[in-house]
């Protein structure tokens, strides 16, 4: 098919729109040095030549096995059994697209409802999609879902909600009617219950929840389901999906939805991506979830079979009663996470949350014994903690990473507030003695 461009009186048209009266005046910030460069193509390369120029630029990356990494802010190393990416690569599963004919995607189609069903019973909530592109969108979706529900124009966020999710539902709601309102922390980094009732008015659609917030703190809700459901709003709850196998998940809180990232369910750190947003709810919400729900049922044969039950996305139905526009998904990072959840099995996932919790409690335990280092031993946390220097935090940092250990998150850049505190990671892929080297390390820092 051909390229088409815009016509003359198109072109005009749109710079008319624009408020511009040419192309030129249209890129005039653009210095004119940059407009036209010249492009350097070097000579064609043999496929040897290639390889060797991309191993050497590779060796140039850190992989999170180079160096004793205590980062998280949610991104997290977990150990993934071998099996599970076995499962995952296996070509019937990594090339297959959207099941449309469910006759050929049996295997697909089987995988979405079992990463369902585990996604459900891990959330204690009724249904889950199959799935967003990560936690951020997710959860800006979720919000999405109870702006139209409650036919409100306001979300109230806790700003102890990771930075970028709350920038991701900025940008999703930039140019519509609806805003956001936050509600900010307390001293000890759990949200403050004052603040949010006196911003909880009629007006709110939603209010959205993080535990473990971003601060490494697990929130005390009691209460809050019943007061958020009396003023007629949806209560949306994030966090760490392997903590709520240690700690009370969504569903026991009283949320409506429970949406946020999936990475730490078989997925490597990998840059920042491909992640999985996983979105799960009641089931007075079903059918207001967007995406797609494969559900059980019975061929001719009266045989076990998979099918899509629900389609809420524009490539199935009409945009505009499509639940979101968003025309794909992350279904291989679900199918990993099923893989993961499957070979784990409930007792596993247990164990892993109970190692997380075990590693940072021994490593905020030992920190809060160095001179010149503040934690508070007791906020109830995860895997996560807030550290407080005396000394600048990018000092600290820089020192360290010159040893191969990156100390953790500068937290200042999110909460100005926060001057040279940072936010320590530790999961069950770290031993003892790499706790107490990094402990060490800080000790003469």
């Amino acid at each position: 098919m051909p390229y088409i461009p815009h016509t003359d009186r198109e072109r005009k048209a749109i710079l008319k729109e624009i408020g511009v009266s040419s192309l030129e005046d249209l890129i005039g910030s653009i210095p004119a040095s940059l407009r036209e460069p010249k492009t350097a193509v070097s000579p064609a390369l043999s496929e040897l030549e290639v390889q060797k120029r991309i191993q050497f630029l590779g060796l140039k990356n850190l992989a999170v096995s180079d160096v004793l990494s205590f980062l998280g802010a949610g991104s997290y190393d977990h150990y993934i059994p071998p099996a599970v990416q076995e499962v995952a690569a296996r070509q019937e599963f990594s090339t297959a697209y959207t099941p449309y004919q469910p006759e050929a995607s049996q295997g697909t189609l089987q995988v979405i409802f079992e990463y369902q069903s585990l996604m459900a019973e891990l959330m204690g909530l009724s249904a889950s999609n199959a799935s967003h592109y990560d936690g951020a969108t997710s959860l800006a979706e979720a919000v999405i879902v109870a702006l139209k529900h409650t036919d409100r124009k306001k979300i109230l966020i806790a700003r102890s909600l990771h930075p970028h999710y709350r920038e991701v539902i900025g940008t999703y709601l930039n140019g519509s009617p609806c805003h956001i309102e936050t509600f900010g922390f307390a001293r000890g980094g759990d949200f403050d219950r004052e603040d949010f009732e006196k911003k909880l008015t009629p007006e709110v659609a939603g209010v959205v929840f993080q535990t473990p917030n971003f601060l490494g703190i697990v929130e005390d809700l009691s209460g809050i389901a019943d007061r958020v459901h009396a003023n007629g709003s949806l209560m949306i709850l994030s966090g760490h999906p392997l903590s709520y196998a240690l700690y009370r998940p969504p569903g026991e809180w009283g949320a409506d939805i429970a949406a946020g990232e999936g990475q730490p369910l078989g997925m490597p750190v990998s840059f920042g991506g491909p992640y999985l947003g996983y979105f799960v709810t009641t089931q007075a919400l079903l059918r207001k979830i967007p995406g797609r729900i494969a559900g059980a049922t019975e061929d001719a044969d009266g045989k076990r079979a998979f099918c899509l039950t629900l389609q809420a996305r524009e490539q199935h139905i009409r945009r505009e009663r499509a639940a979101s526009n968003i025309c794909s998904n992350q279904a291989l990072c679900a199918l990993t996470a099923c893989a993961y959840m499957t070979f784990l099995g409930k007792q596993g996932i247990l164990e892993v949350a109970e190692l997380n919790f075990d590693r940072a409690s021994y490593l905020r335990e030992r920190i809060s014994k160095l001179g010149g280092f503040e934690v508070d031993l007791t906020a109830p946390i995860f895997n996560e903690f807030r550290v407080k220097s005396r000394k600048p935090f990018p000092q600290i940092e820089k020192r360290l990473m010159e040893g191969g250990i990156f100390p953790g998150v500068a937290l200042e850049p999110f909460y100005p507030e926060l001057k040279d505190e940072f936010l320590v990671c530790a999961t069950e892929t770290k031993t003892r003695e790499e706790l107490d080297r990094f402990v060490e390390a800080l000790s003469r820092c």
